[in-house]
């Protein structure tokens, strides 16, 4: 029988703390987010967080380790090679990269964009590193005259194509990603393919639409998920966890877009039965605050999920178990507005959680999957080591 029936498992997108062993090789080194961004802005005030540990883990101005009283706290040094979301969500959940997603700081070399001129049968605008409520403002009227759909990039390893609705039809943007999916492999092959429908016009702004969607890489060998889906168990997915694994082991699935979004989204499931994974990924750390080098909104997203934290607190039974992790760190403080190489927090709490637990320094993210799949019984990932004694002991 299970220890816990529910596992709830949030992605702090981009919440690291401190740098990673091997974070010279990334250009990382001094990279803190959570404790840079407290020093840059005077001070956090995490004090729900703070009773589950996480003041223990890294320096945070403003969260002493005094505080913690009850659940797990402990960090997990990432072992995956890269730095890119996808890869954190993949070691989160047993599988590690051998060599990173390729990224381009220069934009796609040009045995790419001819590939992808083939099989779209259309031109390429921009090609390049870029913000992408930027690049169609800069681009979207060439876009519209010419018909050439606009492909960028950034520090994750992703081929962006953006598109107006009126001149590529999504379904037609869609097949085009499809396509540009399917060729790249081997040493081009990216993490994500990422449709990015906009609207708009020149005079008023172009504007993203709503109809996204990712096209990811797939991972040779079963996550957690799809092995807890296959044991029958519930995996529900909120936030961008289904496009991260392209809907592969997920049982229900709720898109939300930002923190309050996923957060309610969270709280709202814990209300309904199931028996097994809730998996979730709140983004703003990441792509609005760390990105944008916003430690002060940064910080302001951490207090507001610290706020919220009781209201989980108050949905959990006692078969129930949470635990807060990261993918990577996202450094707001940095001058760079790359991913960076970091440990990751881990805290667990539940009502049978009563004492304070030192979880110390894991080797992996996959260590997560590892107590999955022991607490439901399942066999161990390839990576990870459980740590479910330390909780239930």
């Amino acid at each position: 029988m299970s220890r816990f029936k529910r596992i709830i498992v949030i992605v702090l997108d981009g919440v690291g703390c401190g740098e990673a062993p091997d974070a010279a090789d990334y250009g990382d080194v001094g990279s803190n987010s959570i404790g840079n961004v407290a020093r840059a802005i005077g001070g956090l005030k995490l004090p729900n967080l703070g009773r589950i540990g996480v003041g223990g883990i890294t320096d945070i101005q403003g969260v002493p380790a005094s505080l913690h009283q009850a659940g797990a706290a402990g960090k997990c040094i990432p072992a995956t090679k890269g730095k890119d979301t996808v890869a954190g969500h993949w070691e989160l959940m047993g599988i590690l990269l051998e060599h990173p997603f390729p990224t381009y700081s220069d934009g796609f070399p040009d045995e790419i964009i001819e590939q992808f001129e083939r099989e779209s049968g259309r031109g390429v605008l921009a090609n390049k590193v870029a913000s992408g409520t930027v690049v169609i403002q800069e681009y979207g009227a060439e876009h519209v005259r010419t018909g050439k759909p606009i492909v960028y990039t950034s520090a994750d390893s992703v081929f962006q194509i953006a598109a107006h609705e009126d001149v590529i039809p999504v379904d037609e943007l869609y097949e085009i990603c499809e396509k540009t999916r399917a060729f790249l492999t081997g040493k081009n092959g990216m993490g994500r393919v990422i449709a990015r429908p906009f609207e708009g016009n020149a005079m008023d702004g172009f504007v993203r639409t709503t109809r996204r969607k990712d096209y990811p890489m797939l991972p040779s060998t079963p996550t957690m998920l799809q092995r807890l889906e296959s044991a029958g168990k519930d995996v529900w997915s909120i936030g961008k966890i289904d496009d991260i694994f392209a809907f592969q082991g997920i049982t229900k699935t709720n898109h939300t877009t930002d923190n309050a979004g996923g957060t309610q989204a969270i709280l709202d499931s814990l209300e309904q039965e199931f028996e097994g994974l809730l998996f979730a990924n709140l983004i703003e750390f990441d792509m609005i605050f760390g990105h944008r080098n916003d430690p002060k909104g940064y910080g302001a997203a951490l207090e507001a999920f610290d706020r919220a934290v009781p209201a989980i607190m108050e949905r959990l039974n006692e078969t129930d178990l949470a635990i807060i992790s990261a993918d990577h760190g996202v450094d707001p403080t940095t001058p760079g507005t790359d991913h960076s190489r970091e440990h990751v927090p881990l805290l667990a709490f539940g009502p049978a959680l009563t004492s304070s637990i030192d979880l110390g320094v894991r080797k992996t993210l996959a260590d997560v999957a590892a107590t999955i799949a022991d607490n439901f019984g399942l066999d161990a990932p390839l990576s990870g080591s459980s740590f479910l004694s330390k909780l239930i002991s």
